[in-house]
């Protein structure tokens, strides 16, 4: 793998009419920060990221937290580093009989190539990024392309599409780390989820198959609740409902709510409970629970079984993942 040097590194900002910006950057198609405005009128960056030359030092990789990155082929876990089509068995890069987030150089650690951009009233960046057969161990030679666009109305409106010559799969998503106050800790913010039901997973945070009911369980946020010091990292079955939430976030210290929508079956919840230390990052952050990812995608480990949503993309067919983080302020 060669190493990816600062020079290469491009960053693309989307400024709407009311003057907040998108930053996006081609190394993983990462989203760098999102500055708009709270309450009180001060400009407030909601994205937790590290600055953008860290990115390419060895201790960003050595920590795998795909900050703000475009995740794949595969987002989540595959158990056994393998999976099966037409009989074939397809070898992945694992660690401990677990492939994460495509392998060992999955998306978020490409230079994605800057295909379009347009500036004006609904600005927009698309990038693209060709992942050859056999990249990681998957077959067929995928085409992944991205599209931020960010909305007079401050709706982020994240677009992944591929597409295959060879029978695969495919999962992508958006990493992003949030947090609503700028700095700080997640632990005051409030946060619903429309799901009642979680995948169990075993030790090693691996899908068994089954699915868990929330009701009256401590992660039920069902119904909007204080997140508090309590670290999450679960696959949320999503009420399938394309008019619906999918999940709300909201900081009442700044006003900011981040209301998102998908079309996916599933979104993953992580609250790390602390983030790297060595590392230069774009805002303040607390020692406890600095932030939180939402990650709309398909379930973990879903080529290894039946009952869940297929990841299968076929040649001519077109995968399509559709993710809208609305913006709102409340005084």
């Amino acid at each position: 793998m060669r190493t990816i040097t600062e020079e290469e590194l491009k960053t693309i900002q989307l400024v709407n009419k009311q003057q907040n910006k998108l930053e996006i950057l081609n190394y993983g198609a990462a989203i760098l920060s999102f500055i708009i405005k709270d309450k009180k009128g001060k400009p407030t960056n909601v994205i937790v990221s590290p600055k953008a030359t860290e990115f390419v030092k060895p201790v960003y990789k050595s920590h795998n937290k795909c900050f703000g990155a475009s995740v794949g082929r595969y987002a989540g876990r595959i158990s056994g580093g393998k999976f099966k089509l037409d009989d074939q068995t397809y070898e992945l890069q694992q660690k401990d009989g677990v492939h994460l987030h495509g392998g060992d150089y999955g998306f978020p650690y490409k230079i994605w190539k800057i295909e379009e951009q347009t500036s004006g009233e609904n600005p927009s960046v698309k990038l693209s990024y060709l992942s050859e057969d056999g990249e990681e161990g998957y077959p067929g030679n995928l085409k992944a392309t991205v599209k931020y666009t960010l909305t007079e109305e401050n709706e982020i409106l994240i677009e992944y599409t591929a597409s295959s010559d060879k029978k695969t799969v495919v999962n992508l998503t958006n990493h992003a780390y949030f947090n609503l106050n700028g700095e700080g800790s997640v632990s005051d913010h409030f946060l619903q989820i429309s799901a009642k039901k979680i995948l169990k997973v075993d030790d090693q945070m691996l899908p068994t198959g089954d699915l868990v009911k929330l009701k009256n369980q401590p992660k039920d946020f069902s119904q909007s609740k204080l997140i508090g010091n309590r670290p999450l990292d679960d696959s949320f079955v999503l009420i399938n409902d394309k008019d619906e939430n999918a999940a709300v976030l909201f900081a009442p210290l700044t006003g900011i709510k981040m209301e998102i929508k998908t079309n996916q079956p599933a979104l993953v919840a992580y609250v790390p409970e602390e983030l790297p230390n060595d590392l230069e990052y774009k805002t303040l952050i607390s020692e406890k629970y600095p932030s939180i990812c939402l990650e709309a995608e398909n379930f973990p480990d879903s080529p290894n079984f039946r009952n869940f949503p297929s990841s299968i993309l076929k040649p001519g067919d077109l995968y399509y993942n559709r993710i809208s983080l609305n913006f709102k302020v409340v005084s």
